[in-house]
C-alpha cells in the first residue's frame, strides 16, 4: 500500500458540522477498503485562487492516509457524487509526515508577535 494525501473543497454554504460529516464519510470509506486514515487536517474556510461553480471561497480538508489503489478509486467515485465537494484532488507521496502540515502551521501562527515587530519597525 502507498500514501496518499486526499485535499477536497466543500461548499462555503454548508454548516462546518456537514464538512465534518463529510470528512468522517471518506474515512470510513478508506477503512473499508483496507486503508488507514494518518491524519486529518481541517484547513477552514479560504478563498480560491479563481472561482469553482460559481464559488469565491471554500472548506478545505485534508486527509493523509495509506491506502490502495482500489480504494484511492473508490475515495475519487464517491467525492465525485458528493455535491457539496467542489474540487478534490488526490497525491500520491513517497511518506506520510504525522506532524502538521505548512497550510496547518501558517492557521495556527500567532499574529499578535507580527503586529508586536510591526511596530518595532515603525518606530526605528
Amino acid at each position: 500500500m502507498a500514501f496518499y494525501e486526499v485535499v477536497f473543497i466543500v461548499r462555503p454554504d454548508v454548516a462546518t458540522t456537514q464538512v465534518d460529516q463529510i470528512s468522517n464519510r471518506v474515512s470510513e470509506i478508506i477503512n473499508k477498503q483496507d486503508g488507514k486514515v494518518i491524519k486529518t487536517e481541517n484547513w477552514g474556510l479560504r478563498t480560491l485562487a479563481y472561482r469553482v461553480r460559481k464559488y469565491k471561497k471554500g472548506y478545505y480538508v485534508m486527509l493523509g492516509a495509506e491506502m490502495a489503489g482500489n480504494a484511492v478509486a473508490e475515495v475519487e467515485r464517491n467525492l465525485k457524487l458528493a455535491e457539496d465537494v467542489i474540487r478534490f484532488h488526490t497525491i500520491r507521496v513517497e511518506e506520510m509526515d504525522e506532524t502538521p502540515s505548512v497550510m496547518m502551521k501558517f492557521k495556527s501562527r500567532n499574529f499578535d508577535t507580527d503586529a508586536d515587530s510591526d511596530a518595532s519597525s515603525a518606530e526605528a
